[in-house]
């Protein structure tokens, strides 16, 4: 079970011990409060190679990045890559006291996108269980592995979908309907929570999405439920959630600091384009309200959230230093003063002119167990035009050229040309991504 520090400490004591990652005593079961605290993170020597051939990437090729899980080949190593197995026996020879992984095959994948990208369908969820969960499982209970620490990050970008694409949303789908209909993401992710919560030493966070997707308060409320109903399912409980990811694979920033006025020529910032009536207009403030929701919910006061920073920073040039005071128009004040770059804060793959973010580092504020890189800088988030890979269904939203999606209005993608599939180098956005890091490198 969770340990409850947190909830038993006074605040301003709470705020000391996460301010100097001093909050990672065993519990009971010899889990931390936060795995993050004192561990040294591994490093994937894959995609260090990777990072280190590029031009300036030697910059950051020692930096911890999450082992991503995308089909049941990877779980063993295919292609020439290396297997779950291969990255713990590998962590045992860095030294390393935590791995990070990413299980991301759920049966129906990516229902709310343009394209479904995933191995298995909706209704696959005895395949899921049997040979992809349980060869996981089956792995990460290997006694060699008992000391080390591994943060398991459950099916990102598969429970937000259950809010923001079933209807009454104008931008649902027929996929998730049906996953819907089925449960099948809550039944996929309560048997895998439940069966790496079994795992004294595995670590399993759930993904929420970011503010520019849930943070709305009708959306939010929603989703709390989709979150509570699916760490009670399949045999789980909220003992087997450590706690949440924010912003996973996105580009939202960290921290909307030029941004303090809270209206502008008599109109709120609320009303703004970018804005669009969301209390939130950055990731930190939405995790944090968001952690607060949770534990009411039901999940333990000591639930702590990571914040992927792996391409958040949007440094460079083009970075703001403040925003334009002297103007009334409160998009025009907006606009000139956020950090986030992107067109459209709902835009999400291979954005143009993205930098790496915070680095990875534990208890970097109160509530955060830690900022990381859990999407791997420089690995493309899709083909910005139909290739003929197997199993690469082209997504609309990374071609550069599409200006709509179902139910919207002009809204260009904002995405980089000429990107490989999905988990492929893509050298030009990495180098960009250098370029424009904040902090600089």
């Amino acid at each position: 079970m969770r340990s409850s520090t947190r909830g038993r400490l006074p605040l301003a004591l709470v705020a000391v011990l996460l301010a100097f990652g001093l909050t990672g005593t065993a519990n009971a079961t010899g889990r931390v409060d936060n795995p993050y605290a004192g561990a040294r993170v591994y490093v994937n020597p894959e995609w260090s190679a990777r990072a280190a051939a590029e031009p300036g990437g030697a910059a950051v090729a020692d930096q911890p990045t999450a082992v991503w899980l995308d089909s049941m080949a990877t779980v063993h190593g295919s292609n020439g890559r290396m297997g779950l197995r291969d990255h713990l026996d590998e962590a045992l020879r860095q030294g390393a006291d935590l791995v990070q992984v990413v299980l991301y095959d759920i049966p129906g994948r990516d229902c709310g996108r343009l394209s479904s990208n995933g191995e298995l369908a909706f209704d696959q969820l005895p395949t899921y269980r049997a040979e992809f969960v349980d060869p996981i499982a089956e792995v990460l209970r290997d006694p060699a592995y008992a000391g080390l620490r591994v943060v398991a990050v459950v099916e990102p970008n598969s429970l937000p979908f259950m809010v923001t694409h079933v209807p009454p949303s104008s931008e649902w789908t027929s996929l998730c309907e049906q996953v819907r209909a089925s449960d099948a993401y809550h039944q996929a992710i309560g048997y895998a929570l439940a069966r790496l919560g079994a795992i004294p030493n595995v670590y399993s966070y759930l993904d929420v999405g970011h503010h520019g997707n849930l943070g709305w308060d009708d959306y939010r409320a929603a989703f709390v439920q989709v979150l509570a109903r699916a760490a009670g399912t399949a045999g789980s409980t909220f003992a087997d959630v450590h706690g949440f990811v924010a912003n996973t694979s996105n580009y939202s920033v960290l921290d909307e600091v030029h941004l303090t006025k809270t209206s502008v020529g008599g109109r709120p910032i609320l009303q703004s384009r970018w804005v669009d009536w969301n209390p939130f207009i950055d990731e930190l403030s939405y995790a944090e309200a968001l952690r607060l929701e949770l534990v009411a919910a039901g999940f333990d006061p000591g639930v702590g959230v990571v914040v992927d920073t792996s391409r958040n920073g949007w440094g460079g040039p083009n970075r703001p230093t403040r925003a334009n005071d002297a103007t009334f128009d409160v998009d025009t004040y907006v606009n000139s003063g956020r950090l986030d770059r992107r067109l459209w804060i709902y835009n999400w793959c291979n954005q143009v002119g993205a930098g790496l973010g915070e680095r990875p580092v534990a208890s970097p504020v109160p509530g955060v167990d830690a900022y990381a890189w859990v999407k791997p800088p420089g690995e493309s988030d899709g083909a910005s035009s139909p290739l003929p890979y197997p199993g690469e269904n082209h997504n609309r939203m990374c071609d550069p050229n599409y200006n709509s999606w179902p139910g919207a209005s002009y809204r260009p993608t904002g995405a980089w040309p000429n990107t490989p599939p999905a988990g492929q180098w893509h050298s030009a956005g990495f180098r960009e991504l250098l370029a424009n890091a904040h902090p600089p490198l």
